[in-house]
């Protein structure tokens, strides 16, 4: 039983840490933000006020209806309802009634202004979706920062690896008088140098996951961490298409450009509507209505005047209206005139902001189709450079290890092979997040396979 005690325990105990120490990966990193921003969280209540707007367009089609009562006592003269006999003694009424009224025309403003609300609904869909794509190209850029970091801070460690049996072995050869004390010193410089980057990485990764983790709204940094993963160039086809390939299609289903568009659209149903306000307006109405009074008096078939009873003067004095209104504008004040200005210049501003909106989506696709042509060759070219400066770096040990070359020029060649190696790690990382956003541009999801 105890054994068995003990087994649960390290169970827990390992599960526990097991979920503190959670890896994200990219497209979880992605899905979290996305679901636990707090300015989509702001537009998502944006989304749902124009939806109340779109059922207060509909409630405007419809007729109202409300109920009205109204309780007076009159003490003093009066003139008693029925027989219209003076009174000083206390009157007692109760007056209560339903109307109802509805707009028959109104320059079918009505009817545009539901259909606008449909349109801003789908407007606002289409600003929140666009907030959602550039949050995800962020947390994107932020997670391949991540990596890059932590994948310069792994060539660190392991450059200061190789130099520790460097220095192990150059100290032997000091003490052993084979070296002289200066290649000591200079190994010794090498790897103190060394060790400064492993320290400023270890604080590149730090910075970039809190950088990562507050794009995700976790405060909690230090059990925040990305999967330990190397990611090579993925392949890709996404050259095989021009810029104007690329933008015509992000101009079919970019929310950016849909969100301008439908921008457009709701100005031209506001010039329509504020054109509606210069035609008549045509309501019509119903009322019905009821009263008691404790004084009313009515003839009876001698002729003599008495009050009938509550339920029954509610249907003696009960009375119907109805009927319709015409208001047909002919001045005021310029206003309807005005408003029909101001959404025409309305109207030719969303337009101008959909073309910058379509231009700067252009620029920016042709941008990066440039740059992961060149991105690409930078990268090609640091393999290169990495390359040559390790079979250098080869050659150069040779010569040390037989007391051909002197610590500093071998120090030199190392440093040499630590900055390209530093090089192709940026260029790779700048290459795979411009490949990235152009495939974005293209329809293709976001992902590191």
């Amino acid at each position: 039983m105890k054994n068995k005690l003990t087994i649960i325990i390290v169970l827990l105990f390992v599960c526990a840490s097991q979920a503190q120490m959670k890896k994200w990966t990219l497209e979880e990193c992605v899905l979290y933000a996305v679901d636990n921003n707090l300015s989509v969280e702001q537009f998502e209540l944006d989304l749902e006020t124009a939806k109340i707007d779109k059922t207060d367009a509909l409630g405007n089609l419809l007729p109202d209806l409300n109920a009205s009562t109204t309780v007076s006592n009159n003490v003093g003269f009066s003139i008693v309802p029925g027989s219209n006999n003076p009174t000083t003694e206390s009157t007692f009424r109760l007056n209560g009634g339903f109307s109802s009224n509805l707009t028959l025309f109104n320059g079918l403003r009505n009817f545009k202004q539901l259909h606008r609300a449909k349109m801003n609904a789908i407007a606002n869909q289409y600003r929140l979706d666009d907030l959602k794509d550039d949050i995800r190209l962020n947390v994107a850029n932020a997670y391949l920062q991540v990596l890059s970091n932590k994948e310069a801070l792994k060539v660190s460690q392991a450059q200061y690896a190789v130099t520790e049996q460097d220095l192990k072995r150059t100290r032997e050869l000091v003490e052993s008088g084979v070296s002289p004390r200066g290649d000591l010193l200079e190994i010794e410089a090498t790897a103190a140098n060394q060790e400064q980057q492993i320290v400023n990485g270890e604080g590149l990764v730090l910075i970039s996951r809190i950088n990562l983790a507050q794009l995700l709204q976790i405060t909690d940094y230090e059990n925040f961490d990305i999967a330990d993963e190397s990611f090579d160039i993925p392949p890709s086809d996404i050259l095989d298409n021009s810029a104007k390939v690329i933008f015509d299609k992000a101009l079919v289903f970019r929310n950016d450009i849909k969100f301008s568009q439908s921008n457009v659209d709701l100005a031209e149903k506001d010039l329509e509507i504020s054109k509606g306000a210069y035609l008549p307006t045509l309501t019509g109405f119903f009322n019905y209505n009821i009263g008691y009074s404790n004084r009313n008096e009515i003839p009876d078939l001698n002729g003599n005047f008495f009050v009938p009873s509550f339920t029954d003067q509610l249907w003696i004095f009960d009375g119907v209206s109805y009927g319709a209104q015409l208001n047909v504008p002919i001045f005021n004040g310029w206003s309807t005139r005005n408003n029909v200005k101001r959404s025409k210049i309305s109207l030719e501003r969303a337009k101008l902001q959909l073309e910058l909106d379509k231009l700067a989506l252009e620029t920016n696709i042709q941008q990066a189709h440039v740059d992961v042509t060149t991105f690409f060759k930078a990268y090609e070219a640091a393999e290169k450079t990495l390359e040559a400066r390790r079979l250098a770096y080869n050659y150069a040990k040779e010569r040390f290890d037989v007391g051909l070359m002197n610590a500093f020029d071998f120090s030199q060649a190392q440093s040499r092979v630590d900055n390209a190696e530093a090089t192709v790690i940026r260029t790779k990382y700048d290459y795979i997040f411009r490949l990235k956003i152009l495939e974005f541009y293209f329809g293709i999801p976001l992902s590191l396979d």
